[in-house]
């Protein structure tokens, strides 16, 4: 088959790049079965497995799907019908977004069904991208791992747990003083700020890493910092919202909206590094995402509705309960 991908950044990415990361993934997977991909990207993106065509600001999105293509995959709402067969991965939760096509796919079962879904792939990854897990590697801290001025991903939560678990917390992602989405200053001691950090110093944080402190106040559509956590053999301490519990089994971490439950977890109990590994190569990995997707990619060429009716977000809440 000839697939096209496309998403409105430019690829490949570095650091965090969740989405595009994925996408990436998913190609070269593709491109590894025998598959053709052509990307549909921003300017500036390169790759030397698949085409690259940079996206035509103001032109539509028919006129820039190449006319020989099986499959056109969005990984956003292109809000237009196209001629050639297509469909759409849903990544996040846009209150007073349109209805979905058809054809859309969501990252989780808990994601499908706040659209009035039951079609999801999870997102998985090629681990062989990553640098191998160090299991002589000391364990001296836990951390936070995501976009912390963003007030839903509650990175103030975070530090407040790994301050009543009498444990330093390394920060990926966050600043201590932040001005961008209203004035946040962290007191916390020994909370240590490494700003947006990828490759090798991050492998290394996590590595190093007893567990990832994750407290959302939002219905996490996936949650890659969650299975790259578990991969580095961290459990992960988190509210059980969205995707998370079909994540993160019990004997791999802890789910609470208390801080203090989560707290006594960190003190108290012991969770096994080589299991939390095993967990995110087995579930996560980007063959299981391939295959996950080629199935829909079937369907939809063959003619087939995803859904039965268009997809809409119903459940946008926000600022989920938490207890510090």
């Amino acid at each position: 088959m000839h697939i096209l991908l496309s998403h409105q950044s430019r690829v490949p990415v570095f650091a965090y790049g969740g989405v595009e990361r994925v996408i990436w993934d998913l190609a070269r997977g593709l491109v590894q079965r025998g598959h053709r991909v052509t990307f549909l990207v921003a300017e500036g993106s390169t790759c030397d497995f698949a085409d690259v065509i940079h996206i035509r600001p103001g032109v539509s999105w028919n006129a820039q799907v190449p006319r020989d293509v099986d499959l056109a995959h969005f990984h956003f709402n292109p809000e237009e019908d196209l001629d050639a067969p297509y469909m759409v991965t849903e990544h996040g939760n846009t209150p007073g977004s349109p209805p979905f096509p058809l054809n859309t796919v969501f990252l989780c079962r808990d994601h499908a069904a706040r659209h009035g879904s039951d079609q999801f792939v999870y997102n998985g990854v090629d681990w062989a991208g990553y640098a191998s897990v160090d299991w002589s590697m000391p364990r001296t801290h836990h951390h936070f791992l995501g976009k912390g001025e963003w007030r839903l991903k509650n990175l103030r939560g975070a530090c407040r747990v790994a301050e009543r678990a009498g444990v330093p917390i390394e920060v990926l992602g966050g600043k201590r003083l932040n001005f961008r989405r209203g004035f946040r200053f962290t007191l916390y001691g020994k909370a240590h700020f490494n700003g947006m950090v990828g490759g090798q110093k991050k492998f290394d944080l996590l590595n190093g890493s007893n567990g990832l402190i994750f407290p959302v106040r939002w219905n996490e559509p996936f949650g890659m910092a969650v299975i790259e956590s578990l991969y580095f053999g961290a459990p992960v301490f988190a509210t059980p919202y969205g995707s998370l519990p079909e994540l993160i089994p019990d004997h791999l971490g802890c789910l609470s909206a208390d801080g203090e439950e989560l707290a006594e977890a960190i003190r108290s109990k012991t969770f096994e590094p080589r299991a939390c590994h095993e967990h995110a190569v087995r579930a996560f990995g980007a063959d299981k995402m391939v295959e996950g997707y080629l199935a829909k990619y079937a369907q939809v060429i063959d003619g087939e509705n995803l859904n039965r009716t268009a997809p809409l977000l119903s459940d946008a809440d926000r600022n989920l309960a938490w207890r510090a």
